[in-house]
């Protein structure tokens, strides 16, 4: 895995470069899609090591319909890395790349980072309160950002990824954040909210992930990913739901509009409570055979 990592990434990056020597857009968005087929290849062989070597047992439901040339908005919740190697799992030839809301100090992770960049993934930088009370003019920087990002994907297929609770559930965090659920944190509506401003004509549907590893949830510690490569993570469990996206909720501004903001936190809360319960009915359940 890390072996291929390596090679493909150093790959991605050199044929990025024909990206950014592209004459017309039509052509760059070709070359955006060659670069999204080396990714594909990548996790293909991280789905065909895993499932030869160290494979947990799987329980996954997904709709049968989703289209890989459709352009989506995935919101799922989060508990660890092995969350992204899961989602590769599902959705690698079932959905556009995944578009990942990248952490800014992420650009330097080595091999990968360089890859994000040159996947045009939005790179976040989230500016402290201290911060923001010496320099005003740095808030909504971020979601700026994150918009200009999402409209280089308007005219190829794509499913960006958010992760609402903004970083990984930890009891810790559910207590100091006063979180009403059991299972997550109180969810954030500026990475869904951004997508649907910047897509919101173009957008098909949410995906709508959660993810639960059953023994984890029983024990409180989340799983690593060094659990999960030396066969350490007994069962993961993948439930999806493809959801319409209201109307009403596509191409506002939830930053100008406080009437849409409080429109879309409704409508995110009511999708956490639904998940909230999911979680427990699951990590309540006997352990079952996966696939």
């Amino acid at each position: 895995m890390g072996v291929s990592t390596i090679v493909l990434t150093v790959t991605l990056c050199i044929s990025a470069i024909g990206k950014f020597l592209a004459p017309t857009d039509a052509i760059r968005n070709r070359v955006r899609r060659f670069l999204a087929g080396l990714v594909e290849f990548w996790s293909s062989i991280n789905n065909f090591v895993l499932s030869r070597f160290r494979n947990p047992r799987w329980d996954i439901g997904i709709p049968q319909n989703l289209d890989r040339q459709g352009c989506y908005v995935v919101s799922c919740n989060h508990q660890s890395w092995v969350d992204i190697v899961v989602l590769q799992r599902c959705f690698n030839r079932r959905l556009p790349l995944l578009c990942f809301f990248i952490k800014k100090e992420l650009i330097w992770v080595p091999f990968l980072g360089m890859a994000w960049w040159a996947l045009d993934f939005p790179f976040m930088s989230r500016a402290s309160k201290e911060k923001l009370a010496r320099r005003p003019g740095l808030k909504g920087k971020d979601l700026e950002n994150a918009r200009k990002a999402c409209e280089k994907f308007r005219n190829i297929p794509v499913a960006m990824m958010s992760f609402p609770e903004g970083t990984r559930f930890a009891s810790v965090k559910k207590e100091k954040g006063k979180s009403p659920y059991r299972h997550l944190l109180v969810p954030r509506i500026g990475g869904i909210g951004q997508v649907l401003y910047a897509l919101g004509d173009q957008l098909d549907a949410l995906i709508d992930v959660t993810i639960v590893y059953p023994n984890s949830a029983r024990t409180g510690k989340a799983p690593t990913f060094w659990e999960l490569v030396s066969g350490q993570i007994p069962e993961i469990v993948v439930r999806v739901e493809q959801r319409d996206i209201p109307d009403s909720l596509l191409g506002r501004n939830f930053r100008t509009d406080r009437s849409f903001r409080r429109e879309l936190e409704t409508w995110v809360n009511e999708l956490w409570l639904e998940k909230d319960a999911l979680i427990s009915s699951i990590t309540h359940a006997e352990p079952r055979e996966g696939s």
